[in-house]
């Protein structure tokens, strides 16, 4: 984009209303006033079987701009102390495991409590509030002698799962992309009843994975994996569960757990589908500090804000080049079956469709989101207009490209980019390069530091395949070998790339990167990428001297079995780099300072650097029946590399999607720490980040951040009129401190 073309962008009617909007809204008359949140409330929880240690003490009102919840958890006495409460009318209960939920008492800050709780008087009442994860670890995995499959005429699961381990996989990855499976929107069918035709577990699940607008997609995985199958496990799993059948209880928090405060505030509509947040930059967690804290709506098409200080929120819309009512959604408005929830109504159909936030050192937000769906420029593909076009040619039109909004100004720049865009992350370098996930073949980045220089979107922007050094020669020549089908993939979300076709060891060799998610380590500035096809892979890319040309790839496979499944993907600040394993369960980590081989034959298998791999199974939570595996799923990960969540610095960081939290490791010990949401339940993490809002506060000045990011906000506790949450989580140090 020429730089008269951007500043047209900047100028857009649309930035300034945003301005206009925001303002009113943060002079609300009673604003200040209930933004004070210096208050507590105390006291002591207690059963008949005397005080309820490990319980959760919650508070929630509707008396501020946006409804707001705070949660703590009982010391080892059953006292409880929730702190930092805006001024407000409050209803106080309690909930924990063994415990049926106690009756609301009204109270204000100041006041002093002692709340009764009520012993469950059955494990089917008591299991009522466990996590999805717990009720999903009782569906029965078809066992190893099953695989592969026989197909239809056989036992019904597809041929094309050839392991076990490869159908775990798809049940975390595929079945649990979109939400929860085990919440009590999935594990009963009650919503359901009323339908003509349904008499059955059977005909429940056959007709729940095609409805909604994401019904085929539901469906494709179902096929994937052998449709009928799937059909039958699942309605064994939950007419076993209408007959009585439990998990086994979860353990109450313990030790540093009991020390979390967990902030809740209301964000988007009933039918928002957020995806990800973004409260700071992760170069340095002090950039918008006590700031407004800013999200995505998927469904809409918006930026979704929360003011912590002021407990309000609003959403603000993404503009595009082309006119919004001629643009296509991906979201599709056909629906295979009717919803129960919406019937045929559309609920997503937003035409931005951002995915993933990220701020910059200027505390700008950098998005992916679709900026035009007209055809490819032809600098994209015509060497002769782009040398990264003459190196690798992208002729195929991206569907999310890149933006930003400035909220110190309510401007948009908007950069339309050859390839197509997911995950998005900026690097420490002098040119601020911000490298995405999402390209296909390539590994693309742009040069923000030019952009703001020149608003030229075709000199500020780069891509370079994974090409990997395969004749040993220490750079990159053409010709290469090509992966197996000849190697151009489209350019998508994810996915692997395919083996190489014919080998030649005296050329270099191209993999597809098929990245998902995207990562820069601080040591080196080498990009790193994550491919979620099994059984997983990760990507490293180096820049050198003079990209493309100069621009080397390295491939790393997991070289373990039992560990499968890398999705997010993160760096500590030693260069160490972090991968989520989706499908078993747990963290890898690649130390690559502990591998010796860099080039040669051995890099096409991707397993010349066992010895750099360390795996960390997730051992809290039940295991999925049958298999060795664990019944969460993580849907990304993150590093805490500046210790924001006061537990310690470079501490890897799952997202229990599946289990209604985030799961911290200490390396060290092997220790899992869980810090849990239990209400409303359903905290469907896609991803979670860190600030620092006060270094010299202690705990008060720091904390994670991350957001109810399901595409049906309707299966959360509540159901519909339930709206997505922004999730504050802080560490004391102790249970009672104020």
């Amino acid at each position: 984009m020429s730089t008269s073309n951007r500043q047209t962008w900047l100028r857009s009617g649309i930035g300034l209303v945003v301005v206009s909007c925001v303002a009113v809204l943060a002079t609300h008359p009673s604003a200040q006033q209930l933004s004070r949140n210096d208050g507590y409330i105390d006291g002591t929880v207690a059963s008949s079987q005397g005080p309820e240690a490990g319980v959760w003490v919650i508070a929630e009102t509707k008396d501020l701009p946006t409804p707001f919840i705070k949660i703590v958890v009982t010391d080892d006495q059953g006292r409880f102390m929730v702190p930092e409460l805006p001024n407000a009318d409050y209803s106080v209960w309690v909930r924990g495991y063994g415990l049926l939920d106690s009756t609301p008492v009204n109270a204000s800050p100041g006041a002093t409590l002692a709340l009764k709780a009520q012993v469950a008087g059955s494990p089917q009442e008591a299991a009522k509030v466990y996590p999805a994860n717990y009720w999903y670890s009782l569906i029965e995995v078809p066992g190893v002698d099953q695989f592969p499959g026989t197909g239809p005429e056989g036992n019904g699961i597809s041929p094309q799962m050839r392991t076990q381990n490869q159908f775990v996989d798809q049940l975390k990855q595929g079945c649990q992309l979109c939400h929860q499976l085990g919440n009590e929107a999935t594990r009963t069918w009650n919503h359901l009843e009323g339908i003509e035709g349904l008499n059955s577990h059977r005909d429940a699940w056959d007709y729940r994975i095609q409805i909604g607008q994401r019904g085929a997609q539901m469906n494709s995985f179902a096929m994937r994996m052998g449709r009928s199958a799937i059909v039958n496990m699942y309605a064994d799993w939950t007419e076993r569960i209408a007959n009585g059948e439990v998990p086994p209880a979860p353990p109450r928090p313990s030790g540093v757990e009991r020390n979390v405060v967990v902030t809740l505030w209301d964000w988007g509509v009933d039918h928002t589908y957020s995806h990800d947040e973004i409260t700071t930059a992760k170069a340095k967690p002090t950039v918008n500090s006590e700031g407004k804290v800013y999200g995505v709506s998927s469904s809409h098409g918006k930026i979704m804000v929360v003011d912590p200080l002021e407990n309000s929120s609003v959403e603000i819309d993404i503009p595009t080049r082309d006119d919004p009512a001629t643009m296509r959604s991906r979201f599709s408005p056909k629906y295979q079956k009717p919803s129960p929830y919406w019937g045929e109504e559309v609920k997503h159909s937003g035409v931005a469709d951002p995915h993933n936030p990220m701020m910059d050192l200027q505390g700008r937000l950098w998005m992916t989101s679709t900026v035009s769906q007209a055809g490819q420029p032809d600098w994209c593909s015509q060497g002769e207009l782009n040398k990264y076009a003459e190196y690798y040619p992208l002729p195929n039109r991206s569907s999310r490209h890149a933006s930003y909004y400035d909220p110190s100004t309510g401007e948009f720049a908007l950069i339309y980019t050859c390839f197509g865009t997911h995950h998005l992350q900026f690097g420490e370098d002098e040119n601020q390069l911000l490298y995405f996930s999402g390209a296909g073949p390539v590994i693309p980045w742009v040069n923000t530091k030019l952009y703001d220089e020149t608003g030229d979107e075709q000199a500020s922007q780069g891509w370079c395949p994974t090409v990997l050094d395969t004749n040993g020669d220490g750079v990159i020549t053409k010709p290469w070998n090509e992966p197996a089908g000849g190697g151009r993939r489209s350019q998508d979300e994810g996915g692997g790339g395919g083996n190489v076709g014919d080998f030649d060891p005296k050329l270099d060799t191209r993999v597809n990167a098929g990245s998902y998610g995207v990562i820069v380590s601080p040591t080196d500035q080498s990009a790193w990428a994550a491919s979620t096809a099994y059984p997983g892979r990760i990507v490293r890319l180096e820049l050198g001297d003079n990209p493309p040309e100069t621009c080397k790839g390295e491939l790393y496979t997991l070289p373990d079995p039992n560990a499968f499944g890398p999705r997010g993907i993160d760096v500590d600040r030693n260069g160490v780099i972090w991968t989520a394993l989706s499908g078993s369960g747990g963290f890898a980590s690649l130390d690559r300072r502990k591998c010796k081989v860099f080039s040669g034959p051995e890099m096409v298998d991707g397993q010349q650097c066992a010895e750099g791999w360390t795996i960390y199974p997730l051992t809290v939570g039940p295991k999925m029946r049958g298999t060795d595996y664990n019944a969460d799923f993580h849907y990304y990960n993150w590093v805490d590399q500046f210790n924001t969540s006061g537990l310690g610095p470079n501490l890897p960081v799952l997202t229990g999607s599946g289990s209604d939290s985030l799961r911290v490791l200490k390396p060290e010990t092997k220790e899992w720490i869980t810090l849990r949401v239990p209400y409303p339940m359903g905290f469907f993490s896609r991803g979670n980040d860190g600030r620092i809002d006060d270094p010299d506060a202690g705990w008060k000045g720091r904390g994670l951040w991350s957001n109810y990011a399901t595409n049906f906000v309707w299966h959360t506790e509540g159901g519909k009129g339930t709206t997505s949450k922004m999730v504050h989580f802080q560490v004391r140090p102790d249970p009672l401190a104020r």
